[in-house]
């Protein structure tokens, strides 16, 4: 859905950049969760909420602290790329996990998170989002956020994994630049402004229950593969220098992706760049 052209947007959404903004006491006022957000920094502007986290945890900060900003200056996303989103716009946050995993299982706390996030988006706003591997979430077929993770590690030992979000909330996506894949935002969806802390709530108590249940020994294999846009089609995959051409059949435990190629031989492949062919 298009809402207007890129000045009605402006003059539509200016207005709300400095409204309902992002606080500890809203943003925990009856969270009732049990890990993710008991702890909470909030920050204007920010160099990057990963990390602030990553500092945070190597310091031993409590389990599921979240760290969120109204605005990065130098936000990624995967393979050192920027991540931009005006002030204010959008949810840009960042989550401390201490979990009993090995290093090869770290996937598994991005496949909680991002399934969090969707059910989040839509238990607040309606919207049916679907994910896309490896850690993007779109609407049809139009990336509303992406995922972050990053680890410490000695030898196959985690010490701490630390998950960073950007979800465009009121966002113009006619604004940004040099994006690899589509992008909408929930207000350009909705055509509407969008309650930012309403759906920064939600997202926490999704991802603390999904979360909690890792803990418990939970795999979230099937019910990330389940909401995975990009399984069944044909696609190309870029690593690198390096392309291959095939059908995503599958996925396995930690989120490695399973690609046949036209010769009929599966590829293992842990990451990279997806982009599918629709007939």
């Amino acid at each position: 859905m298009r809402i207007g052209s890129n000045d009605d947007w402006s003059e539509r959404f200016a207005g709300n950049q400095g409204k309902g903004a992002l606080s500890p006491e809203l943003i925990t006022r009856d969270l009732d969760t049990s890990i993710v957000g008991r702890n909470l920094v909030c920050r204007d502007r920010v160099g990057s909420t990963n990390d602030i986290a990553a500092g945070l945890a190597r310091e031993g900060a409590q389990e599921g602290t979240v760290v969120v900003a109204e605005e990065q200056t130098c936000g990624r996303g995967r393979l050192g790329r920027r991540w931009r989103a005006p002030a204010g716009s959008s949810l840009l946050m960042s989550v401390v996990f201490y979990p009993s995993l090995l290093a090869s299982q770290i996937q598994r706390v991005a496949m909680v998170c991002s399934l969090g996030v969707q059910r989040g988006i839509k238990i607040a706003t309606g919207l049916a989002a679907q994910l896309k591997w490896p850690n993007d979430i779109v609407i049809g077929g139009r990336k509303v956020a992406g995922l972050l993770a990053e680890a410490g590690v000695s030898g196959d030992h985690v010490n701490h994994v630390v998950v960073g979000v950007g979800l465009n909330v009121n966002l113009d996506p006619e604004g940004l630049e040099d994006v690899l894949l589509p992008a909408t935002s929930l207000s350009q969806e909705l055509g509407r402004s969008v309650d930012r802390i309403a759906v920064l709530r939600s997202v926490l108590r999704e991802m603390d229950r999904l979360y909690v249940r890792l803990t418990e020994g939970w795999s979230p294999k099937d019910a990330w593969a389940s909401n995975l846009a990009t399984l069944g089609c044909r696609v190309t995959l870029t690593q690198g220098t390096a392309v291959l051409t095939g059908v995503a059949e599958d996925v396995d435990e930690n989120g490695v992706l399973l690609l046949r190629d036209p010769q009929g031989r599966v590829h293992r492949l842990p990451i990279g760049d997806v982009t599918s062919h629709h007939p």
